[in-house]
């Protein structure tokens, strides 16, 4: 089974956000700064980044622990059992710290994002306008307790997938109530540049042209041989 990734290549789920914000990727963040090239905002949220980037990779350290435990060949005895338990535990305890990390990333990153307002797009996908019709209505973020998966309910019964969901986002078009656990179910609600967005005029498709009519014909001239 392969290992974890590094800390620089270990997604969270600000990055989006993040990158949104600051206006480059999460890795140029954290090379400006090691080079010391960031105001006092900046690099704290490149430090918190960094604690939820080291945090997160221990969460999957564990996951990858468990699964290889589960899935290999050894007994199934006591021993096996207290190994499980013991890693589980191990586990719970590395997710709570993420979160905690996480939290107070996103509390670093508030202040970036209202430093620099964004403004609706000019042109959104129309899926994503789907999806934003279907939020206004209502909507939850639900984690399944047995695949774990991480998917939106709304009373339309619009697919949102979570993927979709942090694309709409980093765009700044809706938000999250993280303080529901997602097991109980988060509200989803769209932000002021969401609602912007959705009254907004959509721009219309480029003129259609009319082709320009062709020459009329004429008849040929037979010639009449002398």
């Amino acid at each position: 089974m392969t290992s974890p990734p590094s800390d620089g290549q270990m997604p969270t789920a600000l990055d989006q956000r993040i990158e949104t914000a600051v206006g480059y990727s999460v890795e140029e963040l954290r090379r400006h700064r090691d080079d010391g090239l960031l105001d006092a905002p900046h690099a704290a949220l490149a430090n918190a980044h960094r604690e939820l980037v080291a945090a997160e990779r221990d969460v999957t350290f564990y996951r990858v622990r468990l699964a290889r435990l589960a899935s290999s060949e050894l007994p199934v005895d006591q021993a096996l059992f207290a190994r499980i338990d013991r890693t589980l535990d191990q586990l719970g305890k590395a997710a709570g710290v993420r979160d905690a990390k996480q939290t107070a990333a996103a509390a670093a990153l508030e202040p970036i994002e209202a430093a620099a307002p964004r403004q609706p797009p000019r042109q959104i996908a129309t899926k994503d306008v789907a999806a934003l019709l279907a939020i206004a209505q209502g909507a939850k973020l639900h984690e399944h307790l047995v695949t774990h998966r991480l998917a939106v309910a709304t009373p339309t019964r619009t697919r949102i997938s979570y993927a979709q969901l942090q694309h709409l986002e980093a765009m700044g078009l809706v938000e999250r109530d993280t303080t529901y656990p997602v097991q109980a179910g988060q509200p989803v609600t769209l932000t002021d540049v969401g609602r912007a967005a959705l009254t907004t005029p959509r721009r219309a498709g480029p003129p259609r042209t009319t082709p320009a009519p062709l020459p009329p014909a004429f008849p040929a001239v037979s010639r009449t041989r002398r």
